[in-house]
């Protein structure tokens, strides 16, 4: 990966000749020329394949949702409980994130900030963060006058993240992968990190569990390349079992 103050990530548009492939040693389908992958008006990521979802990982998903879902909605009434006694206004909250192949679309969380609560200082603490590879150190821990009461729990301990559950099931996340961005995100990454869009997205991953609020940008993004290489149902199982821990440590979250 490049440094912070190397080159930026090249975009080309979506008929530009000899556009960068990458590979990963299994199928891809490209994206088609009728929905070309789009990070900003007239582009797109240079030429990124992407890579098939397994058979074995969409069962993974779905069983593992399917079988945990009495506890799930128990625990999701005691939230949605919790967000309108304590916050007036709605219980979910939607974002825009970036997902496999840099495609838009909407995850949905629960919420943990008064209404209407200003989103640009979150945004930019991540690119200074990015900026000047700093640890990814989240805004919450430095304090967060926009959090309603409780909202720091449902946020350090990942249950602001349940209704992403939503996700899985419609086919735009999977329970383990990278991370999903922020478009803004988006606009400081290099060529190099595009590979952390080749899969579906996750609720949590290889970085998460491997401390990730003691690594930078870099770090995450070896991480995400490490587990595109490497992914197996094994490693996703182990993903899966660690990312508790990981949460109670306060060194991950989902």
């Amino acid at each position: 990966m490049h440094t912070p103050t190397g080159r930026r990530r090249r975009l080309r548009h979506a008929d530009s000749p000899g556009r960068q492939r990458f590979s990963f040693g299994r199928r891809f389908t490209a994206p088609s020329p009728e929905r070309p992958i789009h990070s900003g008006a007239g582009e797109t990521f240079a030429g990124t394949d992407l890579v098939e979802l397994p058979r074995w990982k969409r069962a993974t998903d779905l069983s593992l949702v399917v079988l945990a879902l009495p506890v799930l909605l128990v625990i999701a009434l005691v939230v949605s409980l919790w967000i309108r006694a304590v916050s007036p206004g709605t219980v979910l909250f939607r974002q825009t994130r970036i997902g496999k192949g840099g495609r838009r679309f909407t995850i949905y969380k629960f919420r943990s900030m008064h209404m209407r609560a200003a989103t640009h200082g979150h945004e930019e603490h991540v690119r200074s963060l990015i900026r000047s590879n700093r640890p990814m150190t989240k805004l919450d821990r430095l304090g967060d006058d926009r959090l309603i009461r409780g909202g720091l729990f449902l946020r350090m301990s990942g249950l602001d993240e349940l209704p992403q559950l939503l996700n899985v099931l419609r086919g735009e996340m999977s329970l383990v992968g990278p991370r999903p961005c922020l478009p803004k995100e988006l606009e400081l990454y290099h060529d190099s990190d595009l590979h952390r869009f080749a899969v579906e997205p996750g609720l949590t991953g290889l970085w998460q569990i491997s401390g990730r609020s003691d690594g930078d940008l870099s770090a995450q993004c070896e991480a995400d390349a490490r587990y595109v290489r490497d992914w197996s149902p094994g490693l996703d199982l182990r993903i899966l079992a660690r990312t508790p821990s990981a949460v109670l440590r306060g060194t991950g979250a989902l």
